[in-house]
């Protein structure tokens, strides 16, 4: 008989930040009352803590499976539809039947208006859960279940360098060459004195071999980019993340079509169905699909998609404490497509410590978890960040 799904737990999530994402906050930037910001540099939301929601999904036999969602921005609202949506449709399921339930939940509240946003983050946590699941039901890790694995260890760049000044950020970039990486990047939204002059302090720093990559943060229109990416060309630049507001096909495709820099774009996007029109307007070189917005079911069609395009993969990495990471992870050893993982070390390293897992990035590389599933597991201290109950 299936070991069925007997329940669904939810632990909306705020770890308190020492410095904000991306670095101090800029002059006359203040938080508001739930801990929120306005970045300037690209007029973006940012929170002053780590956000994410938990999900632990439990079968009738006591076998414990665990997922995470996006929740940069108001985690209860990702665990409120988890638990009044969610849960009642997937509990008394097989979890082996993972990617009919994620069609089914993708089907429950499409024609209702959300294909997209929060809906589909909710999902992905779910989705992550139910496969750390069937790995541990099945003794086998989740790059088992998906076909087999091609990487044992999965290259990185290194991402984001906070500090003050352009200086201090390339000396930041200097001391990962110097820990054995060789791909950096940094971002255009604290970039205080342009990306130009960002980009030529950095390659001073970091010599001449050093992989430079730039987010632009949708910045800009199509022509901005175009001119700004052949003036970073100049020192050597390997790739321009998300040059042009991200609902700007037509522009996204102009870029792509009239720079000799590799573009990427993706990590909004959530589903097969928002990466097919920019496939086909080759919006792109390089995809970078964000794990926590996707949950693996929908990853893993969109890297065979962009597979069927020639294009790259390089997922996104964003806020979480480490099971969304493991699940990236696992999805992307098995790719033939991969070229490399981000590593959001102001992240992964420092929420490293609420998980249980051999998972570690060093000299360039992540290593992969040990053990069936996602091979993670949350420590009980992370429960005490727990803001909200929504049981």
């Amino acid at each position: 008989m299936p070991d069925l799904i007997a329940s669904i737990e939810l632990f909306p999530l705020a770890i308190p930040r020492d410095e904000p994402y991306l670095g101090p906050l800029e002059a006359g930037t203040q938080p508001n009352v739930h801990g929120y910001f306005v970045r300037p540099g690209n007029r973006t939301i940012y929170s002053t803590h780590d956000q994410s929601v938990l999900v632990k999904v439990t079968s009738e036999s006591g076998v414990v499976g665990w997922g995470e969602s996006f929740g940069v921005t108001v985690p209860d609202v990702v665990a409120q539809l988890q638990k009044q949506l969610i849960a009642p449709l997937v509990i008394g399921r097989d979890p082996h039947d993972v990617m009919v339930i994620y069609e089914d939940l993708y089907d429950a509240l499409r024609v209702r208006g959300f294909y997209g946003g929060f809906w589909v983050d909710a999902i992905a946590g779910v989705d992550m859960a139910l496969w750390d699941l069937r790995g541990k039901l099945t003794g086998l890790p989740v790059y088992k279940l998906l076909g087999g694995l091609r990487h044992a260890q999965i290259p990185v760049y290194v991402s984001g360098l906070p500090g003050k000044t352009k200086e201090d950020r390339a000396a930041l970039g200097k001391r990962w060459i110097d820990r054995g990486f060789s791909a950096l990047k940094f971002a255009a939204a604290v970039a205080d004195e342009g990306e130009v002059a960002e980009m030529k302090a950095i390659r001073a720093a970091v010599g001449p071999d050093v992989k430079i990559l730039v987010d632009l943060h949708w910045r800009y229109t199509a022509l901005e980019a175009i001119q700004l990416i052949e003036k970073l060309d100049r020192y050597d630049l390997y790739l321009a993340e998300a040059p042009c507001e991200s609902e700007d096909i037509d522009g996204q495709a102009q870029v792509a079509r009239s720079v000799k820099t590799q573009v990427a774009i993706g990590e909004e996007l959530r589903t097969v169905y928002e990466y097919r029109p920019r496939f086909l307007a080759r919006c792109m070189n390089v995809i970078q699909p964000e794990m926590a917005h996707t949950g693996i079911t929908a990853f893993w069609r969109i890297c065979q998609m962009a597979a069927a395009f020639h294009c790259k993969v390089m997922p996104h990495a964003t806020i979480n404490i480490g099971i969304v990471q493991a699940a990236s992870l696992q999805v992307s050893a098995t790719l033939s497509n991969l070229a490399m993982h981000e590593y959001q070390h102001s992240i992964f390293d420092r929420n490293l410590q609420f998980v249980e897992t051999s998972m570690h990035c060093a000299n360039g590389a992540f290593s992969l978890p040990d053990g069936p599933g996602l091979g993670v597991e949350p420590k009980e201290e992370i429960f005490q960040y727990v803001v909200r109950s929504v049981l």
